[in-house]
């Protein structure tokens, strides 16, 4: 069973309501591959989950931008995974590098909020990646490589884990990723897998890449073996979000 292509859509801190109806009927009114070729899920701020639930074609999933580490409870701004599971939301994005560095997220805090999604129900999209600063050093793979282990140690079961790999110089800074790079750190993340977890985890666990995917760099990305889709901030937000979710059929003929 090959791995379905993934493009997720972070919408982060933004959008008003009418906005968010916009960026909706752009979705539902594209034409683009099927369920089978190609999943798609959106994350709009926790705000609009209800709104764009409703509203979205059921073709396309909703994800949640985060969730709390543990049952809700005296935690003033916190959402918990059960509210998402109560609201029918199936998707959860953990761990991006701007939580990671903004507000200080560890990688054992993320590992601990991937496990406790995870045993409530949601599916996680769990997001790694090194800084510039990392990456000049030569330290790349130890970084994503400890970042993923956070994880692995706390969870048993890998079905419902998309692993995203952002490079956090790439993203909304438009750098991006070279195929190559992309491709290289993508196969030394399945290769830890397969080594630290086991080689069924490693074959059938999407891998998939988010740094200033647009709709001019998608296809060249897509035609990487390991590269199993996107994770998309910005453009995700514009209309070529769509060319995006399209370059799944680069996979599906390759």
């Amino acid at each position: 069973m090959g791995r379905t292509f993934f493009v997720g859509g972070n919408w982060k801190c933004n959008g008003t309501t009418e906005e968010v109806k916009k960026i909706v009927t752009t979705l539902n009114e594209a034409e683009v591959p099927t369920e089978d070729v190609v999943e798609v899920v959106v994350s709009p701020p926790f705000v609009f989950l209800p709104l764009v639930k409703s509203l979205l074609k059921p073709n396309f999933s909703v994800a949640a931008q985060n969730c709390w580490v543990k049952k809700g409870g005296a935690f003033t701004g916190e959402i918990s995974a059960e509210m998402l599971v109560d609201l029918g939301i199936p998707w959860v994005i953990l761990g991006h590098s701007e939580r990671r560095s903004l507000l200080s997220e560890s990688n054992e805090f993320v590992g601990d909020k991937v496990a406790y999604a995870l045993s409530k129900g949601l599916k996680v999209i769990a997001c790694v990646g090194e800084t510039l600063e990392q990456r000049e050093s030569g330290s790349t793979m130890e970084v994503v490589a400890a970042q993923t282990k956070a994880i692995a140690v706390k969870i048993s079961n890998w079905d419902n884990v998309v692993l995203a790999y952002e490079p956090v110089w790439a993203i909304g800074t438009g750098k991006v990723a070279t195929p190559v790079q992309a491709q290289e750190v993508h196969v030394e993340l399945r290769k830890w897998l397969k080594d630290n977890v086991s080689a069924e985890v490693a074959a059938s666990t999407r891998i998939i890449y988010g740094g200033s995917v647009n709709g001019a760099n998608c296809q060249e990305l897509a035609a990487k073996p390991d590269v199993d889709g996107f994770l998309v901030g910005g453009a995700s937000l514009k209309l070529e979000f769509v060319d995006i979710i399209k370059s799944a059929i680069v996979k599906k003929s390759a």
